[in-house]
């Protein structure tokens, strides 16, 4: 071991994937961890998993958590603004508001840890990353799915930016790039056998079901799925915790005390091998 090495201390970081209303499980992971005194020293989300990090690095997870909690169908519709003519079915403006009421103007630089944010270039098809800038220009970038939520204007190339998920589904990249040398990805795109079975597709249903909104949502949650496992793999995601959320409907954000709970479970699933991959990792 060479002189002074054991005073390094190893950076972790918490890559969070999207999933829109299934993001509420995040919330229930971070909590486990906070419980076994694991503190991520940096953090990194697309999509909902942007929103819940940036709640994270600026020690906001509490009034997070109260909103989830207290979200009801009224709530989700009092959301709508249609707006066919600016790229997609409904206007962003109401959903960065809430944003704004929270995060204000503030800089990601001044967020208590390092934290960034991805969303995708629709133009030439890149991950765009924001390590800096405006909080709220970044979140809603990160989180305008692509055909429901209207895309963001990128400030400094002009295109057209849409949901992260689409290039990054979980940013363990990005996570590297701030800083980590030890990674935890939560995948809330991991349960596809689950949710294709939820849609009413199943082994003994092989033959065409007649739905054909529930084929291309089943072949969207394919690609989200492959995409995210293919990418983790390839930025060599240390520990993937992959909440059972098959059975949820992502548009729904009216379930979080299920959501956190699963979350939470998840993590403690996983906790023997986090404990031993940071504990091995550290003796490095």
């Amino acid at each position: 071991m060479q002189e002074g090495r054991e005073s390094v201390k190893k950076k972790l970081g918490l890559a969070l994937g999207g999933g829109a209303g299934l993001g509420w499980a995040h919330i229930g992971v971070i909590q486990r961890l906070q419980e076994e005194g694991i503190a991520p020293d940096v953090i990194s989300g697309c999509s909902i998993g942007s929103i819940v990090g940036a709640c994270y690095a600026a020690q906001r997870m509490d009034d997070l958590e109260d909103i989830a909690r207290s979200i009801k169908l009224k709530d989700m519709l009092s959301m709508a603004e249609f707006g066919w003519g600016k790229g997609a079915v409904l206007g962003g403006s109401k959903i960065e508001k809430i944003l704004r009421d929270h995060f204000h103007h503030d800089l990601i630089e001044q967020m208590l840890i390092p934290f960034g944010a991805v969303a995708a270039d629709l133009y030439d098809g890149k991950a765009r990353n924001f390590t800096s800038g405006e909080v709220v220009h970044a979140l809603r970038a990160s989180s305008a799915v692509p055909g429901i939520l209207e895309p963001v204007i990128d400030r400094d190339t002009g295109h057209f930016l849409v949901d992260g998920g689409t290039v990054e589904p979980v940013p363990v990249k990005l996570c590297r790039e701030l800083g980590a040398d030890v990674v935890i990805a939560v995948d809330l795109q991991g349960d596809y056998t689950a949710r294709v079975e939820n849609l009413g597709i199943s082994e003994d249903k092989a033959k065409y079901i007649g739905k054909s909104v529930r084929i291309a949502r089943a072949s969207l949650s394919l690609t989200l799925h492959a995409l995210g496992q293919a990418k983790m793999k390839m930025d060599g995601a240390d520990i993937i915790i992959t909440p059972k959320l098959g059975h949820v409907d992502a548009v729904d954000f009216t379930r979080a005390d299920e959501l956190i709970d699963i979350g939470w479970q998840s993590a403690n699933v996983a906790m023997d091998g986090i404990v031993e991959q940071l504990e091995a990792a550290m003796a490095a």
